[in-house]
Formats: structure tokens, C-alpha cells, sequence
């Protein structure tokens, strides 16, 4: 049996870095079409942008806030071409001469990654995902009202979630699934505004470990300066989005190899911060033809004895349907 059947990552998820030109421009770049983009100014205090193909262009989610799904008024992503996206004046996402970062997924079942809109019922709710696989992870916002994202993650349980703007652990509190997801659905619970009041629009974004291309796992910290855990992911990472969940105040991490092209990665980004990129902070991790190593006892990603839970994609399969070895940086 293959390894893998994605021999080529960029086909399904590619990190794009760019200027701002404060006008409008078009990005590309990708081997695809994206469904899903996530931007970020990484000179500028800015609120992270997300836009999607299923909600359509020009209507930003911010990661680092729980502000409802604006409308961009043609500012913002005003449309997803066949190799990028378009963008107007929006300052946080093209302010003159700022320098900035893309990340761009495309949906797919053989990537593993499903993006579901829906209103809610106020009861409960089998949510259809077209995953063919138990999800790993899911992120869900309210786009009617002023709430936050929420985070499940497999190695959690369904009682338990994460809030992406937030530095808080792993908690109890309205996550507002009713029962792990199965291979067929989401079941959201009665819960709260957060993921099915009646009437409410919401966002589902669902995803499953894919061999060779994606993994959502966890790992237990050492505290060991320069010598942490290592990590198998089954391919060489380009990115990586990394969470404390056992405990809180540490902030969440992203970390990709198009902003740091060699080891260490240390340019530091937090998904719930507005914060400029730190592009010289902790030496977090090593990318390996196979994995990860973590390199620092810093607390967002080592603290000895805690419990981390991460996202990460593929530069490269560690070895490709037809037998090639990944290279190493």
C-alpha cells in the first residue's frame, strides 16, 4: 500500500508572504484554487483576516477576537482565483509596504478538510461533514453574534474545548458538542450561542488526520532547554499551529517554513494576539524530513510534564506513493 496519496502538499495547502501595496492586487503563487485563507500582517499590529469560499469573499473572521463576520464593503478578499486570492485597501490585510502572510487551504475529502455553514436549531444537531472519517479537529463561529471560536480536538474528547482567542487550558465550558463526531456528523449539542442558537449562522471548519499530509496530535513536554520531545508527523512540516491545553496562560503558536526557510523556526505568530510577528523570538522547533523537534523549554511549547495539542501540513511526505524519501532542510 502507498504511503500517501498526496505526493504533492502544494496541491492542498500553500503559505504565501507578500506586500501590502495599500491599493488592491491580486496574490497568487498556488497550485490551486483556495477555499480557505487565513492573513496576517507581520509588521503591523493588525487583527488576523479569514475568509472562506462557503460564507463567499469579503467577509472577515478575526481569530484574535470574537467579533461577528463582517462585511469588508470590497476592501478585503474580493475573490478567490485559480492560483490565490484578490485583495482591496483593507488595512489589515494591505496596508502600504507592510509586509504579510498568507496560509491557503483548499477543501477537499482526499486532504481531509471539510468547510460547513449552518444555521442553528436551539436543539440538537447532527451536523453532515463530508470527511468519510472521524474529524480530529474542528473550529466553529458564530457569524450572527459576538462569539468565540470553538476548539475540538480529538486527543480532548467532546466535553472539552479550546477557545482560539483566548490563552486559557482545555475547559468544560460550552464547548456545545453532545458526543464525539462520527465518521458521518458533528453533534452539536443544545449548548449555547457559541456553535447552535436558533437562528444563529455559523461556520464549521473539520478536518482529519490525512498520512503523509496532515496531523492534529499532542505531545507531553520535557522542559529540556535544546533537547525537547520529538514529534512524528510522517512528513516534513511547512506548518504548524501549536496550543498548552493542560493548563493556561500560554498563547497559541503558528509557525510555518516560508517565514523561517531553515532551523530553527523562532518567527513567532499568535493566532489570538494582533501582535507583529515576533521574528526573533524562541528557537520552538527543528523541522525534520519526519517530524519535529521541539528546541526550547519555553512555556507555550515545553513545559515539563504539560500536555500540547497541534495542527500541522506537509512540505513533503516523508516517503511518496512511489517510494521517495523526503530531504531534509
Amino acid at each position: 500500500m502507498a504511503y500517501t496519496t498526496i505526493d504533492k502538499p502544494t496541491d492542498y495547502f500553500e503559505t504565501i508572504l507578500y506586500t501590502g501595496n495599500g491599493s488592491s492586487q491580486n496574490i497568487g503563487g498556488l497550485d490551486f484554487q483556495p477555499d480557505w485563507v487565513w492573513i496576517k500582517s507581520r509588521s503591523l499590529t493588525k487583527d488576523h483576516d479569514l475568509y472562506d469560499s462557503v460564507r463567499g469573499a469579503d467577509k472577515p473572521l478575526e481569530s484574535n477576537t470574537n467579533v461577528v463576520e463582517q462585511d469588508a464593503g470590497g476592501q478585503g478578499l474580493t475573490s478567490f482565483r485559480s492560483d490565490g486570492f484578490a485583495i482591496g485597501n483593507r488595512s489589515t490585510i494591505n496596508s502600504n509596504s507592510a509586509t504579510q502572510v498568507s496560509w491557503n487551504w483548499k477543501e477537499s475529502t482526499v486532504a481531509g478538510f471539510d468547510i460547513i455553514a449552518y444555521q442553528g436549531t436551539g436543539s440538537n444537531l447532527d451536523l453532515s461533514h463530508n470527511l468519510s472519517a472521524i474529524p480530529d479537529w474542528i473550529m466553529i463561529k458564530n457569524r450572527s453574534v459576538d462569539q468565540a471560536w470553538r476548539v475540538y480536538h480529538k486527543s480532548m474528547g467532546f466535553s472539552n474545548r479550546l477557545v482560539l482567542s483566548e490563552t486559557g487550558a482545555k475547559s468544560t465550558n460550552a464547548l456545545g458538542l453532545d458526543a464525539d463526531p462520527t465518521s458521518s456528523v458533528i453533534n452539536i449539542g443544545t449548548g449555547t450561542g457559541t456553535t447552535n442558537t436558533n437562528g444563529d449562522n455559523y461556520i464549521c471548519y473539520a478536518f482529519k488526520n490525512v498520512q503523509g499530509f496532515s496531523k492534529f496530535g499532542s505531545y507531553v513536554g520535557n522542559g529540556n532547554n535544546g533537547d525537547g520531545p520529538f514529534i512524528f508527523t510522517g512528513f516534513k512540516p511547512a506548518f504548524c499551529m501549536v496550543k498548552r491545553s493542560s493548563a493556561a496562560g500560554e498563547n497559541w503558536l503558528i509557525l510555518d517554513n516560508k517565514r523561517d526557510t531553515f532551523n530553527p523556526q523562532d518567527s513567532s505568530i499568535y493566532p489570538n494576539l494582533s501582535n507583529a510577528e515576533d521574528a526573533d523570538g524562541a528557537d520552538y522547533f527543528d523541522f525534520y524530513s519526519n517530524g519535529m523537534k521541539v528546541k526550547t523549554n519555553n512555556g507555550g511549547t515545553n513545559t515539563s510534564g504539560a500536555t500540547y495539542i497541534f495542527m500541522a501540513f506537509a512540505e513533503q511526505p516523508f516517503v511518496s506513493s512511489t517510494g521517495v524519501p523526503a530531504t531534509a532542510r
